[in-house]
């Protein structure tokens, strides 16, 4: 699911920006729930924690390119937003959801205009996963090191439709992460100790 907010927040904290947000929206009656899965495994030469997230295919004409946590809406036949975010992770890059253990669930995050409330699920999965991806949607699945992440956190400048403002953002590498994706992991990096296990505090 597309991580981008439009239009760019306002330099608040994250956490007052979303609980205004959703209460804005939920007023105005017209959220759509929909839910995120964050996977983690020990691995990679260091054998340390890794964050999965995926790109989306360039050639899409919303959020082409950007990085996001695999999930989407939910659906009437999901039973609750943790199957939600289980059953895309499957369809989108190929996670069976037999191998997820789940370690829990942060705070909802709000996608302020496009009136989407996203509920982020962690869950830890195996090292060495081969990812099936969805040709419709992703055209890369990224195996980031959990702490190369959280040393990542900037400020930087992002231009969107002919708009250049500053945002809070992950850059790893050639990777930059903003939106709604850099801050359910601001709220993910918040309950996983610095090489700690894989659990939420």
């Amino acid at each position: 699911m597309s991580g981008s907010t439009w239009p760019p927040e306002p330099d608040v904290p994250a956490a007052a920006r979303m609980r205004a947000a959703l209460a804005r929206q939920a007023r105005a009656g017209d959220l759509v729930q929909a839910a995120v899965l964050a996977p983690l495994f020990v691995g990679g030469v260091q054998n340390e924690p890794h964050l999965v997230l995926t790109r989306r295919r360039a050639d899409l004409r919303r959020h082409a390119g950007e990085i996001s946590f695999p999930g989407g809406r939910h659906d009437p036949g999901d039973a609750d937003l943790s199957v939600t975010a289980l059953r895309e992770a499957e369809e989108e890059i190929g996670l069976p959801r037999a191998q997820v253990s789940l370690l829990g669930e942060l705070p909802e995050v709000s996608t302020f205009a496009t009136g989407y409330t996203i509920r982020p699920y962690v869950g830890e999965i195996p090292a060495g996963l081969a990812w099936s991806l969805s040709p419709r949607e992703v055209d890369a699945v990224l195996e980031l090191p959990l702490e190369a992440v959280r040393a990542s956190r900037t400020r930087t400048q992002i231009e969107r439709r002919g708009l250049k403002f500053e945002t809070d953002a992950y850059i790893v590498g050639e990777h930059l992460i903003w939106g709604a994706t850099a801050r359910i992991i601001e709220l993910l990096l918040e309950r996983v100790a610095p090489g700690g296990a894989l659990a939420l505090a």
